[in-house]
């Protein structure tokens, strides 16, 4: 299992210090299979529609050493969740953040919140 700041969301990064770009706040899910990559600009198999996510700093060492979202996804039927990660806008856009996981089996209406954190030391 992998988190990773992937490398386009490096460039989210260092656009929205230079004040430019969009801010990485929509959630969404995946049900293929493989380990998060640097290079991946995808999710493994992206499954139904993105969530706009709650962005907050948080300290986790130092103060507001991490960026969090928190977004909640519903199942529109029977699947299993293998991946999930941030984008920097609804529909198509750039990966910030992507993590794979052992699979939730989910059935229609159940929902998964996902607090996504990316911490900078």
């Amino acid at each position: 299992m992998a988190t990773l700041l992937v490398n386009a969301g490096k460039e989210i990064v260092t656009n929205r210090i230079s004040g430019s770009g969009t801010e990485p706040k929509y959630v969404a899910w995946g049900t293929g299979a493989g380990t998060a990559a640097l290079a991946d600009t995808t999710l493994f198999t992206e499954n139904g529609s993105r969530t706009t996510g709650t962005a907050s700093r948080q300290t986790t060492t130092t103060t507001n050493d991490t960026y969090q979202v928190i977004g909640t996804n519903t199942a529109s039927g029977a699947l299993t969740i293998t991946n999930a990660g941030l984008f920097d806008a609804s529909t198509s856009g750039n990966l910030f953040v992507k993590g794979d996981f052992t699979g939730v089996v989910l059935s229609s209406g159940d929902s998964i919140q996902f607090t996504i954190k990316c911490q900078f030391t």
